[in-house]
C-alpha cells in the first residue's frame, strides 16, 4: 500500500513540475489585418491568413507558423506571419529576420513596425524601439499600444540625456555636453531645455549662427517668455543682428517697461542701426533761414548714421546743452571732433553757423571720413585757388580752401567767399549729401 501510494505520488508531482515549468507564451499586441491589403487576397488566402492571425492572437505559435507556410512568401502576410510565429516561440532572431525581410517589401506596414518595436523593448534596444514606435504613429497618430510606449520612452530617454548633457557641462565638458543634449533633441525635439543649454554652449564658443538656430527653436515655442528673449536678444546683439535685435528688445520693452537694461540695450542698438527718435524741431531744419549748432550736430548723425562709428572717447564735460533738443546728436559730434567746445565748457548749441565755420566742419568730416578709409579726390588744385574775401592769415583760409579745391563749396562770380554769411537749413543739407554721395 505504501509502495502504490509511493508510486502515485510521484508520478502526480512529475506531472505537476512539468505544468508548472511550462514556458507560457510572451505577451503580445497583435493589430487586426489591414482591410486595405486584405482585399487584394484571393478567398483562400483571406482564410488562412485569418486562420494563422486567430492562432497567433490565441499565443500558438506552432500552430500559426505552419498555417502561414500555406501562404508562400509572395504572399504580403508570409513574414510579417512568421516573425509573430517566431516571437511567440522565444525565437527573437529569427522574427527580427522575418520582420525586417517583411519591411524590405512592405516599408509603410504598421504590422511590421508594431512586430519590431515589440521586440526591441523587450530586449531593451531603446533606439531602435523609438524608431518603429515613431513609423507607427505616423501612419496612426493615435495608435492605442503604440503612442503610450512612445511618450514614456520619449520622456524617459530625453531625461535620461538631460541628466548626462548637465553632467558633463559641470566637469567642463562641452563636447560630451554638446552630445547629450543632441540626443535629447533626437527623442525630444521640441525640448526648451535641450535648446537652451546648446545655445549657451555656442555662444560661450562665439558661434552665434549655431546659438541662434537654438534660441530661436526656445522661442518659438514659448514666444513671451522674459528670460528666453532676453537671452535670444544677448545673442542676437552679439552676433551684430541688428534690426532682428531691435525686434526682441522692443518686445521685451513692451513686456517689461519699467527694466532700465532694456531701455539701454535698446537705446545701443537703435543708435547701432541710425535709428533716431527725431524731435520735431530736426523737421524745422530745412526751411531754417540761419542753421544753429545743434542742427549741424543732429544734421550730420542723420545723414551719416550709416557711416560714422558711435563715440567712443568719453563725452567732453559740457553745461548748457541739458535743453537741447539736439544734445545727444551734439555729444556725439563733440566726441567725434568734429564739433568745438569752448573752454568754458559751453556749446552755444544756439549759435549760428557761418559759412567759415561750416568749411571747418566739413573739413573736419572728411578727415575723419579718410581715416576709416574713404578716398577723396581734388577737383582744383589749391594752389590756383584765389579768395578775394579771405587772407591767409584767416584762422578758416586753410579749411576754406581744403573744401574748395573738393569742389563742395564754391566762390561766388568775383571770387569772394563770404565767411560770415549764415548757412540756411537747405544748403547745409545740400553741402551733407555732396560729401555723403562721394563716399557712396
Amino acid at each position: 500500500m505504501k509502495k502504490g501510494f509511493s508510486l502515485s505520488l510521484i508520478i502526480a508531482l512529475f506531472f505537476y513540475s512539468c505544468a508548472t515549468y511550462q514556458t507560457s507564451p510572451p505577451s503580445l499586441y497583435l493589430d487586426p489585418l489591414p482591410a486595405s491589403v486584405v482585399a487584394n487576397l484571393s478567398l483562400e488566402e483571406r482564410i488562412i491568413t485569418e486562420d494563422a492571425w486567430k492562432s497567433l492572437r490565441q499565443g500558438r505559435g506552432e500552430k500559426a507558423k505552419k498555417i502561414i507556410s500555406q501562404l508562400g512568401d509572395k504572399s504580403p502576410f508570409y513574414h510579417v506571419g512568421l516573425g509573430y510565429a517566431y516571437y511567440l516561440l522565444y525565437q527573437r532572431q529569427a522574427a527580427e529576420e522575418f520582420f525586417k525581410a517583411a519591411l524590405a517589401k512592405y516599408p509603410d506596414m504598421v504590422l511590421i513596425h508594431l512586430g519590431l518595436a515589440q521586440i526591441y523593448l523587450e530586449t531593451s534596444q531603446h533606439d531602435p524601439a523609438f524608431v518603429e514606435l515613431r513609423e507607427i504613429l505616423k501612419e496612426d497618430p493615435q495608435h492605442p499600444w503604440a503612442k503610450p510606449k512612445y511618450e514614456a520612452l520619449k520622456l524617459t530617454k530625453t531625461e535620461e540625456a538631460l541628466e548626462h548633457a548637465y553632467a558633463f557641462l559641470r566637469e567642463q565638458n562641452k563636447e560630451k555636453s554638446k552630445e547629450a543634449f543632441l540626443k535629447a533633441l533626437y527623442y525630444s525635439p521640441e525640448s526648451i531645455r535641450a535648446h537652451l543649454g546648446l545655445s549657451e554652449i555656442y555662444k560661450s564658443e562665439n558661434n552665434y549662427k549655431n546659438a541662434l538656430v537654438h534660441m530661436q527653436s526656445a522661442v518659438l515655442q514659448e514666444p513671451n517668455n522674459i528670460e528666453i528673449l532676453k537671452e535670444y536678444g544677448e545673442i542676437l546683439f552679439l552676433s551684430e543682428q541688428y534690426k532682428k535685435g531691435l525686434e526682441v528688445y522692443e518686445k521685451l520693452q513692451e513686456l517689461e517697461p519699467d527694466i532700465p537694461e532694456i531701455q539701454q540695450r535698446l537705446e545701443t542698438i537703435k543708435n547701432r542701426l541710425g535709428i533716431f527718435e527725431l524731435p520735431s524741431q530736426y523737421d524745422s531744419i530745412p526751411s531754417s533761414e540761419a542753421i544753429s549748432k545743434e542742427d549741424i550736430a543732429a544734421l550730420i548723425c542723420v545723414t551719416f548714421k550709416n557711416v560714422l562709428d558711435e563715440a567712443v572717447e568719453k563725452p567732453p564735460i559740457i553745461i548748457d546743452i541739458a535743453t537741447s533738443w539736439a544734445s545727444r546728436f551734439i555729444l556725439t559730434t563733440t566726441s567725434l571732433g568734429l564739433l568745438d567746445v569752448y573752454p568754458n565748457h559751453t556749446f552755444q548749441p544756439k549759435k549760428v553757423i557761418t559759412r567759415a565755420e561750416m568749411a571747418e566742419i566739413l573739413y573736419r568730416l572728411i578727415n575723419k571720413l579718410k581715416s576709416k578709409g574713404y578716398k577723396f579726390i581734388q577737383q582744383i588744385p589749391p594752389e590756383k585757388i584765389r579768395i578775394s574775401d579771405v587772407s591767409p592769415d584767416n584762422y578758416y583760409y586753410q579749411p576754406i580752401l581744403f573744401i574748395l579745391s573738393y569742389n563742395i563749396m564754391s566762390l561766388s562770380s568775383d571770387k569772394t567767399f563770404s565767411p560770415e554769411r549764415a548757412v540756411t537749413g537747405q544748403q547745409a543739407i545740400k553741402l551733407l549729401n555732396i560729401i555723403l554721395d562721394l563716399i557712396k
